[in-house]
């Protein structure tokens, strides 16, 4: 797969929207997706595209600066979408249970600090050597619920994101929106909510029940598609827009029978797209997002 603007059968390519073109309004860049810029350029990027918001990452964040990223962004005029990600709360060492908690308030802080829309939650995979999933979901569970306040007080709204079946053994123990929401409705509304990425939840036969159950709990919006094959690295299989296999138009319509009406963060894990040219790989997911999801 390559980011260039090849159709994909289904219909032909548009030509690339200018900046201010209203159909980029709801438009983020996730910083993920061109993963070799650091926070100035992914900043600058987003401003000569035209596009209003970005999903920042901690780790080049705090690289530049966490206060000079929100001067930064403020600066650009451009919105936080989200932060990524806290998280990774299934430890069952008591030691390194307790600095996934210390870590995930220095999220917090961070996001505060940013202005972001949320903190985007990562549950966390199996222990090294467990099978005890039951127990792995009840630590994040309580993890939640010890974070609550302490974002609350910060003005920061939880955002747990399930993620592919796939992922469960190393990555994230919650695998479906039903579960995530089975978490999230413990706590307010505004407190936690939900990330909808399409690239994890698109199979799912409940998709539907579950984004309209999930309303006003939905804090964010991601998009990537799912291409076959995957890629011999499943952590690199996200597809650029157009090319696979999820419905990203009625993906979108779905959140927004359910009152979604914020950002789309576009979020490829990707080698072939990570190589490419940021500028290109930004002009095509306009001239997608246009085209299979606008």
């Amino acid at each position: 797969m390559t980011p260039t603007d090849i159709p994909s059968g289904r219909s032909a390519a548009v030509p690339t929207p200018v900046p201010g073109d209203p159909r980029l309004a709801r438009l983020s860049l996730n910083q993920k997706t061109v993963d070799s810029l650091g926070v100035a350029d992914a900043i600058a990027l987003c401003v000569t595209a035209g596009l209003r918001s970005i999903g920042l990452w901690r780790e080049p964040v705090r690289a530049f600066g966490v206060v000079e990223t929100a001067k930064l962004v403020a600066d650009a005029g451009l919105r936080v979408s989200s932060l990524c990600r806290g998280g990774f709360f299934t430890s069952a060492d008591e030691e390194h249970w307790a600095a996934a908690l210390a870590d995930n308030k220095r999220a917090i802080e961070e996001a505060a600090t940013l202005g972001a829309d949320c903190l985007v939650l990562v549950a966390g995979g199996l222990p090294p050597g467990s099978r005890d999933l039951p127990s792995a979901r009840g630590r994040v569970a309580e993890a939640i619920g010890r974070l609550v306040p302490f974002a609350r007080a910060h003005r920061v709204r939880l955002a747990l994101e399930p993620m592919h079946p796939i992922y469960t053994a190393d990555r994230g123990v919650c695998a479906t929106l039903a579960e995530a929401l089975d978490l999230a409705e413990h706590f307010p509304v505004q407190d936690v909510g939900v990330v909808v990425d399409s690239f994890h939840v698109w199979w799912d036969p409940q998709l539907a029940e579950q984004v309209h159950r999930a309303g006003d709990r939905i804090a964010g919006v991601q998009l990537a598609d799912w291409i076959t094959p995957l890629p011999p690295d499943a952590l690199l299989s996200r597809g650029m827009l157009g090319d696979g296999h999820i419905d990203l138009r009625g993906f979108i319509e779905l959140t927004g029978h359910a009152g979604y009406r914020g950002d789309v963060e576009v979020e490829i894990f990707n080698a072939d797209v990570w190589s490419a040219d940021p500028h290109e790989v930004v002009a095509t997911i306009r001239r997608r997002y246009v085209q299979h999801v606008a």
